[in-house]
């Protein structure tokens, strides 16, 4: 008889009918993607796992097991950053605000470290090619990221510099038709231990899962919310739930609307357009407080003391004492 492949268990776990199956606890999701990361699975079953995980819905425990496997296999080095800002879903209704928010953040003197992932959905544009078009090339390397971040207090790593088969799965995407968890654990990855995490959600069910996944996995300071297009952008047109973290206690604020109506999605997302505005504060009322808005929701993610107001003062000072000349016109 065929011995049965080591993996299959965790197959069968997810995939058992209703009634027989259920959820990874956080030793099998680290076990399960330990053996993924390292080449000891057979496509057809990473296939069949990473599916029947998006048809069942990642649990905060599966999540943490599986970050914990990722985070066993990066070897980072001991880079001293203030911020983690997850970046994985890119943008089509509207231009990256979220970038010069953090741009901005970084000139006040806040070490930021961005990471994401680009090209898997078309018709995007994502971080990692909008930073090089504005001149804030991505790092290729841990070094290129400690060089950066202590020239600009800025730098951004794509995923698949620190983690390829990571890369690999989210490449499936055009495969799958669909999304894997994979987009949802990377959020949450936070590669340089920052004690301060941003993240941001597309479907607003996700959030409490990666509110409990970042408290188990002892996420000092963490902030999650749903942003524009998936991004962590606050829209400005909308009501912003925001779930946070603080060692370990679990609390949600409620940010209002700061406009009415909403915005027509843009023909073409001009890049020059946000250069424009960093340079020279061209800009709509819409990119303005979504600017703003992103900047003060991690500033309250710094100081939980400061009310709404205060943190939305303090970012309209961030912004306006930004080093305009940190982009050049194209």
């Amino acid at each position: 008889m065929t011995q049965e492949h080591p993996f299959a268990q965790y197959v069968r776990i997810l995939g058992k009918g209703k009634t027989g199956s259920r959820s990874l606890t956080q030793v099998e999701a680290r076990d399960a993607m330990g053996m993924i990361l390292r080449g000891e699975v057979e496509d057809v079953q990473l296939g069949a796992f990473l599916m029947l995980l998006r048809v069942k819905e990642e649990s905060h425990e599966e999540l943490a097991g599986f970050v914990n496997a990722v985070r066993d296999t990066l070897a980072a080095p001991a880079i001293p950053v203030d911020l983690d800002w997850a970046s994985y879903a890119g943008k089509r209704r509207q231009l990256p605000w979220y970038l010069l928010a953090a741009l901005a953040l970084a000139d006040s003197g806040l070490r930021i470290f961005m990471h994401g992932a680009a090209g898997h959905t078309a018709e995007r544009i994502y971080s990692e090619h909008v930073l090089e078009a504005i001149g804030e090339l991505p790092a290729t390397n841990w070094q290129q990221v400690r060089e950066k971040l202590e020239i600009s207090n800025f730098a951004y790593l794509p995923l698949a510099k620190f983690s390829p088969p990571l890369q690999r799965m989210i490449d499936l995407r055009n495969q799958f038709g669909l999304r894997s968890p994979v987009h949802t654990l990377s959020r949450l990855l936070n590669p340089l231990a920052a004690p301060y995490s941003l993240q941001s959600i597309f479907h607003p069910a996700y959030g409490e899962n990666h509110q409990l996944a970042a408290a188990l996995l002892g996420q000092p300071h963490a902030a999650v919310f749903k942003g524009e297009a998936g991004e962590a952008e606050r829209k400005p047109e909308a009501v912003c739930r925001i779930k946070m973290v603080h060692d370990g206690v679990l609390s949600e604020t409620e940010w209002p609307k700061l406009l009415d109506g909403r915005q027509e999605k843009h023909e073409t997302l001009n890049i020059d357009d946000l250069i424009d505005a960093w340079q020279n504060d061209n800009m709509a009322d819409y990119g303005r407080l979504a600017i703003l808005g992103t900047i003060a929701i991690a500033l309250q993610l710094r100081s939980p003391e400061q009310d709404q107001q205060q943190c939305f003062d303090h970012a309209e000072s961030i912004w306006q004492n930004r080093d305009r000349k940190r982009l050049a016109s194209r």
